[in-house]
């Protein structure tokens, strides 16, 4: 799984809402044979900078902005989070599921506020 390749998909796209399309397609070709929880962080960390950067230069309310990088974090997660549980676990999972998604999205809040700054000195 690579996620330089995600990020490679989606860089030069007009529209951040291609970008988080071309990114997720490719995360989901490469989840194909299945990922670790740590290559599922890795792409959602990769996917918040990408939309940071993004949305920073729109014009929008902060809040609509970090709605959004959640709404992307949210189809990232459906999208492949199936891939990170082994088949014996899949009952479980299942149940747990929309509890694990809430989880992912509250440490994501949290993640764009420490990644804003990061991401606005990086592009300068």
């Amino acid at each position: 799984m690579s996620v330089s390749q995600a990020v490679s998909a989606a860089t030069d796209l007009p529209t951040v809402e291609a970008k988080v399309r071309a990114f997720v397609a490719v995360a989901i070709s490469s989840s194909a044979d299945g990922l670790t929880i740590s290559e599922m962080g890795e792409l959602t960390v990769a996917l918040l900078r990408l939309v940071i950067a993004s949305l920073d230069s729109i014009p929008a309310d902060g809040a609509e902005k970090k709605a959004f990088a959640l709404a992307a974090v949210g189809q990232l997660f459906d999208a492949v989070a199936d891939s990170c549980v082994p088949i014996i676990a899949k009952p479980i999972w299942y149940v747990l599921r929309p509890t694990v998604r809430q989880l992912v999205l509250l440490a994501a809040s949290g993640m764009i506020e420490q990644l804003l700054p990061l991401v606005r000195m990086s592009s300068r």
